[in-house]
């Protein structure tokens, strides 16, 4: 059976897929190509893009349950609840390079809600350095020149997807070096 719109119906419909298609590309413009990387997000269980966080300030961190570094994640939560109405937001990727993380996703994002209270959000296990790491990482070693030597290392990111800068798992979430460069990039625009 075939239907037939009225006119005006079919030009609006036409008129909005045209408006979509215009604006998908827009979108893409705008978002670095340092973001434009999809991973599923242990929360959801969906995938993800992180063009969704472009114009954030972030902060990106390795992190593993069974890491000594490990209560960072409740500073990192902290952060999170502190700058995060700013505009900025951490972003978690557990690892296992450094054999201290758990091989079911579910228990890291589990454990890291119920031990730290962790609501930022958790990506699916994944390589940070050597040649196997996920995109992102490879990225951030890329552009920072430094790759992750334990867990709890960390990339800053500015609001235009610039690596700021990058610290070592020794730079705790309230150390103030790291608190006042965020609160510079937070006051920043693109």
């Amino acid at each position: 059976m075939r239907m037939h719109l009225p006119l005006a119906t079919a030009l609006r419909a036409c008129s909005l897929l045209a408006g979509l298609a215009v604006a998908v590309p827009a979108v893409a413009a705008t978002c670095p190509s340092l973001l434009d990387k999809t991973f599923r997000s242990l929360d959801s269980g969906k995938s993800e893009n992180l063009c969704r966080y472009a114009g954030k300030v972030i902060l990106v961190v390795n992190t593993a349950s069974h890491c000594g570094f490990s209560p960072q994640e409740k500073g990192l939560q902290h952060l999170q609840a502190e700058y995060g109405p700013q505009g900025f937001v951490v972003l978690g990727f557990p690892s296992n390079d450094f054999f201290q993380e758990f091989s079911n996703p579910q228990r890291i994002v589990a454990y890291s809600q119920a031990t730290y209270g962790v609501q930022f959000p958790l990506f699916d296990p994944s390589h940070v350095h050597g040649s196997d790491a996920n995109p992102l990482f490879a990225q951030l070693i890329r552009e920072s020149g430094t790759s992750p030597k334990w867990n709890f290392y960390k990339y800053l990111i500015s609001r235009d997807g610039k690596v700021v800068a990058a610290y070592s798992s020794l730079t705790s979430p309230d150390d103030k070096d790291l608190n006042a460069k965020i609160r510079t990039l937070l006051a920043q625009h693109p």
